[in-house]
C-alpha cells in the first residue's frame, strides 16, 4: 500500500523501496509477491530502468504465468530495450490469455513493425537524408561510433541511424535515441551497469554537457534496494569504460562530463548507447573483476 501511494505521487523511487521491502519480508504468498514485484517493475520502468524492471516482470511470470500485467509489462521492457523478437513472443503469450488484452495487440503491431524496419536497415543508411547531418555532429565533436554486425535479427544494431535530429516522438515505442536539442546540443540515452550485482540503471537523455556526479547525486540520493552493505553512495563510487578490444579499464573522473568521456581516444559508442561501469570504491570485487585487465586509474 506504501509503495502503491509514493507510485500515485510519481516518486517512483521510493515505491521502488516500498516494494522491496515487502518482498523482503518473504510472505509465502505467491499471488501477493507476483503483485509486489509486477508492482516495483512498473516502478523501476517509470525510471528508466529496463533492464530491472523486465527482471521483476520474468520473476512474476514464474510465480504466476497468467499475470497479465506482468508479461503487459515484459512486453514493454523488450520494446524499450529494442528486443522486438522477444516483446512479439511475450505479446504472443499475453494474447493466448486474453486475446482481445488492447495494450498487447497495440504493441504485438509496433513490434512487427520495428522488427521489420530493423532488419531493413543496412549501413548506408546512415548516409541519408537528415542522418548525415547526425554524422556530421558527431565527426564534430570527435565522437567514435560502432556498429556492430550481428546474425541475430532482433539484435540488429541501429548505429549511425539511430541519429534523430528531430529529438524524441511521442509515438515512438523505444524512445530513447541521441536527439539534438534546440541549443544544438546532444543528449543521449546511457547505461549505467552495476557487475557486481547485475543491475543497471538506464538514462533517456543524459545531456552532453551534464557531469557524472550531477546525475550519481540523483540516481542515488537513496540507497537502491538492492545495495544491502549501503556502499553505494554518490561519493563513494568509481566510473569505468571498457575498451573491449585491448581488454583494458579506464577510469572516469565523476567531475567529468558524458562528452569528456565520449571523446575519449579509447571510447567507441556501441549500438548509439554510450555505457558506463560502475564501482564501489575499493571493493573486493572490483579488484577480482579487473585481474588479468590493464587499468588505467585518473
Amino acid at each position: 500500500n506504501e509503495g502503491n501511494e509514493y507510485f500515485k505521487e510519481k516518486d517512483y523511487g521510493r515505491a521502488v523501496a516500498a516494494y522491496s521491502e515487502g518482498l523482503r519480508r518473504r510472505c509465502g504468498d505467491a499471488e501477493l509477491d507476483a503483485v509486489l514485484l509486477t508492482n516495483r517493475g512498473a516502478a523501476h520502468f517509470h525510471l528508466g530502468n529496463y533492464r530491472s524492471a523486465l527482471n521483476d516482470a520474468i520473476q512474476a511470470k514464474k510465480l504466476k504465468p497468467t499475470h497479465l500485467k506482468a508479461i503487459i509489462r515484459g512486453a514493454l521492457c523488450h520494446m524499450e530495450l529494442k528486443n522486438f523478437s522477444e516483446a512479439i513472443a511475450w505479446c504472443e503469450e499475453g494474447l493466448q490469455i486474453d486475446s482481445k488484452e488492447k495494450k498487447l495487440v497495440e504493441v504485438r503491431a509496433k513490434a512487427d513493425k520495428l522488427k521489420l524496419e530493423g532488419t531493413q536497415t543496412d549501413f548506408p543508411t546512415h548516409c541519408r537524408g537528415r542522418a548525415v547531418m547526425g554524422t556530421v555532429l558527431l565527426c564534430e565533436r570527435n565522437i567514435k561510433l560502432v556498429l556492430e554486425p550481428s546474425d541475430e535479427e532482433e539484435e540488429v544494431s541501429d548505429g549511425l541511424a539511430e541519429i534523430s535530429l528531430d529529438g524524441f516522438h511521442s509515438d515512438s515505442a523505444t524512445g530513447a535515441k541521441v536527439h539534438l536539442d534546440a541549443e544544438g546540443n546532444l543528449n543521449w540515452p546511457v547505461l549505467f551497469l552495476y557487475p557486481e550485482h547485475e543491475q543497471t540503471d538506464f538514462t533517456v537523455a543524459f545531456h552532453e554537457n551534464s557531469r557524472f556526479i550531477d546525475h550519481l547525486m540523483v540516481m542515488f540520493a537513496e540507497l537502491p534496494p538492492w545495495d544491502l552493505e549501503k556502499k553505494y553512495l554518490p561519493n563513494n563510487l568509481e566510473l569505468y569504460f571498457e575498451d573491449e578490444e585491448r581488454e583494458e579499464m579506464y577510469e572516469v573522473n565523476p567531475e567529468h562530463t558524458l562528452l569528456q568521456m565520449l571523446q575519449h581516444k579509447r571510447y567507441f559508442v556501441k549500438a548509439g548507447t554510450p555505457t558506463v561501469l560502475v564501482f564501489a570504491k575499493r571493493s573486493p570485487f572490483s579488484k577480482k573483476y579487473f585481474s588479468g585487465k590493464k587499468v588505467h586509474r585518473l
